[in-house]
């Protein structure tokens, strides 16, 4: 494997780095007030990471999925809210539309998604059906040339937001999982409304809130995929969605790591940095050799999907690993931050609670653990 990367990808880092430089100013306000990020959005759609892995001929910059998360983990470093927005919007709510949408949904949706025109969101979860994805209560009647959906839908990233959705619905309760079909929902659809905004631990500036269906009449051809198809659609969906959420999880964690070992070196204690401590020397030595094999396991797993190769199991380690190490990074950046960690113009205790949601959105850490169960015993 060549661990160099391009020179296409490297200036796509190079740009997102730059990017995410803009994203500092403003960034502990945003999280305060939960503001959505409107204008920095519109900024991505500027720089073409709002399609970034779609093709050229509806809009996208049809990059490699390595290029997308290494954009993802740059823009993390300093605002994980914005790079769960991209995220959601590329790695799910863009994916099946560019892998499985027909002619008329990919001029139709597709398009105007990929050029950062409508921003899309994917509505998978419901009260009663988290983890277990198949237990879908939402429903999709079959109306002959449409689908009346009706039920509600929870925790979706870019609810508020969003212009184009990407709805789970039942049609048929007896084929159980394979009764399942993925319809397209614009959000004008009359019947379709949004509950208020979660008020979030992390990822505060994102919006996430409930979706309601009261009678929405949806045509067939929205549908995405042959009837029943949904679910196995959702299902890949998620394994390269979980790409980038550790790639948002390793953004989380460089970030934490590189303001703690720049603090390390300003803070004095007993006459010296305390970088010069054994006890913070071995904190930062775990950090890099935890956030290295992070990485790692990230980037292999991009490689895996660029190449056409099976990936399931490898997004699962990535996302399942990715996040932990989040989790501990950005719990150390603050303990060497000491006091100055535990308030939030040092940022290291936003980061910490930007990481919790890692382990749980796109398929919890115990899912990522059943997941690369199944594939090791098959």
């Amino acid at each position: 494997m060549d661990f160099k990367l391009s020179e296409e990808q490297l200036l796509i880092q190079s740009s997102a780095f730059d990017f995410a430089q803009s994203l500092r100013p403003g960034v502990i306000e945003r999280d305060e007030n939960a503001t959505f990020p409107t204008q920095q959005v519109a900024q991505l759609s500027a720089l073409g990471f709002m399609g970034m892995m779609v093709e050229e001929q509806y809009g996208g910059s049809q990059t490699d999925t390595l290029s997308y998360i290494l954009a993802i983990e740059e823009i993390s470093k300093i605002d994980a809210s914005v790079g769960v927005i991209m995220s959601a919007h590329n790695s799910l709510a863009l994916y099946g539309l560019q892998e499985f949408g027909s002619a008329y949904q990919k001029t139709e949706f597709l398009t105007p998604l990929a050029k950062g025109e409508q921003l899309g969101a994917f509505a998978l979860s419901e009260p009663e059906a988290g983890s277990d994805a198949t237990s879908q209560h939402t429903s999709a009647e079959d109306n002959g040339d449409f689908y009346i959906l009706n039920g509600t839908k929870n925790w979706i990233t870019n609810g508020k937001n969003a212009d184009i959705f990407i709805v789970l619905a039942q049609t048929d309760p007896a084929k159980s999982y394979r009764g399942i079909n993925a319809i397209i929902v614009p959000k004008d659809s009359p019947g379709f409304t949004t509950g208020p905004k979660e008020n979030k631990l992390g990822i505060r500036s994102s919006d996430t809130c409930s979706l309601h269906f009261n009678n929405v009449k949806i045509p067939k051809k929205n549908r995405i995929g042959e009837d029943g198809f949904g679910f196995k659609m959702a299902m890949k969906t998620l394994d390269g969605g979980r790409i980038g959420i550790a790639a948002q999880a390793l953004g989380i964690a460089t970030g934490a790591y590189e303001l703690a070992l720049n603090y390390s070196k300003q803070r004095k204690t007993f006459g010296k940095p305390i970088s010069d401590h054994q006890a913070i020397q071995f904190k930062l030595a775990d950090m890099e050799v935890e956030i290295e094999a992070a990485r790692l396991l990230t980037y292999k797993a991009a490689w895996l999907k660029d190449q056409g190769l099976p990936f399931a199991k490898q997004a699962a380690i990535a996302k399942l690993y990715a996040s932990e190490v989040a989790m501990k990074t950005t719990i150390e950046a603050v303990q060497i931050h000491g006091g100055y960690g535990y308030v939030k113009e040092y940022h290291v205790e936003r980061l910490m609670r930007d990481a919790k949601i890692t382990q749980i959105y796109e398929g919890t850490s115990e899912i990522q653990r059943l997941v690369i169960a199944r594939e090791i015993l098959k």
